[in-house]
């Protein structure tokens, strides 16, 4: 049997990680400033990761939601003291595309409606409702159309006001930072102006913190750097640091119905040791300030470089416009210099998603690598 070749592949085979690196077949060393897709979030082989895994699952790996499982009350009381956000309610699912659909799911029981508001740009994923909001036609199937959403331009008040006027809006879907993009941050002040907004009009405001979230951006989720409250927040990828793990928080004024939401998977016990263990080390070792810190130097001592057309993001949740197409400088940076860097969907925007413990001698060598291979 073949796999359906669906991926491009980089001809790199990782075999083992350890902090900010992965190590190749041949022992080869490579800078890890990729986090595969954003996803690690403590650095490969943590030991306390790996410590809480291996004792999880030598007791128990799964069983189903129709049991008691502390771990998922743990998890939970975590997430709130860490984020700020005791006041939510969690419901855990496996990846960021199923948190997506389930809020979409949730609003529309909520409201009664079905049309959606997204934006240009947009990512949320590539399930049934998730896909359909997310702003690509090419991964879109004869299945998907005619799906009620609405696409406007991003930090457009005007718009947006214009078609929740409508009345028949039953959410708006905004990511913290729209990643696959290329790493574009919505106004402050646009941002701040939506839950308003959506409330006067009866919609959901839903935040989709699947990238952005868990300290990438150096607040817990990247809506904190403006003064908001969603009725809805959707995470994955760094929330297990590689296992599979998502979530959806969502504010008290929902009322939940048994048989409403459900998933086979989501909130299993070895799951639950995971994130437990990442905001264990989130906390711990302080990674969201680290974040913060390390973030700040590498966008200055890029934008010292002047060989970028623009930098943007926020923490180590980075942005590189070039001039021309980035897959060539992808190329050189991984197979000569033993640096992985991440892709958009802009040709010309590289980004830059390194775990949150990223050291200033990391970032060195990663600006190093950067100015040898431009200057090229």
């Amino acid at each position: 049997m073949q796999l359906f070749d669906v991926y491009s592949l980089y001809d790199i085979e990782p075999v083992r990680g350890a902090g900010a690196y992965v190590y190749d077949e041949n022992d080869r060393e490579i800078l890890d400033f990729y986090g595969g897709h954003a996803v690690i979030s403590i650095g490969h082989s943590h030991p306390h990761y790996v410590q809480m895994i291996q004792d999880q699952i030598a007791r128990l790996g799964f069983y189903s939601n129709s049991v008691k499982n502390p771990l998922q009350l743990e998890l939970a009381e975590k997430l709130g003291e860490l984020s700020g956000l005791n006041d939510y309610e969690l419901f855990l699912v496996s990846s960021g595309a199923e948190a997506n659909e389930n809020a979409l799911k949730l609003a529309s029981f909520h409201t009664d409606r079905q049309r959606i508001l997204a934006f240009t740009g947009a990512f949320h994923g590539r399930t049934s409702a998730a896909v359909n909001v997310t702003d690509n036609e090419k991964i879109k199937a004869p299945i998907n159309r005619n799906f009620p959403v609405t696409f406007l331009p991003l930090n457009d008040l005007a718009a947006v006001e214009q078609e929740l006027a409508k009345g028949d809006v039953a959410a708006l879907i905004i990511e913290g930072v729209q990643g696959v993009h290329g790493i574009y941050v919505p106004e402050p002040d646009f941002l701040e102006a939506l839950p308003d907004l959506c409330h006067a009009h009866g919609a959901v405001l839903i935040l989709d913190e699947v990238q952005s979230g868990y300290g990438r951006t150096g607040e817990f989720f990247a809506f904190q750097y403006s003064k908001v409250q969603p009725d809805i927040i959707s995470m994955a990828k760094g929330m297990g640091n590689g296992f599979p793990i998502g979530g959806v928080l969502v504010h008290p004024s929902f009322e939940a119905k048994a048989g409403m939401l459900g998933t086979t998977f989501g909130g299993s016990h070895l799951a639950c040791a995971a994130g437990i263990a990442v905001l264990d080390v989130l906390k711990e070792e302080n990674l969201l300030a680290n974040a913060k810190e390390q973030g700040a130097y590498l966008m200055e001592q890029l934008a010292a470089t002047g060989l970028f057309e623009e930098i943007r993001g926020y923490g180590l949740m980075i942005g590189l416009q070039l001039a021309g197409p980035i897959a060539p400088l992808r190329e050189q940076l991984l197979f000569e210099y033993g640096v992985f860097t991440g892709s958009s969907k802009d040709p010309n925007t590289i980004r830059l998603l390194p775990p949150l413990n990223v050291t200033r001698g990391q970032c060195d060598q990663l600006i190093a690598a950067m100015k040898a291979a431009l200057r090229q």
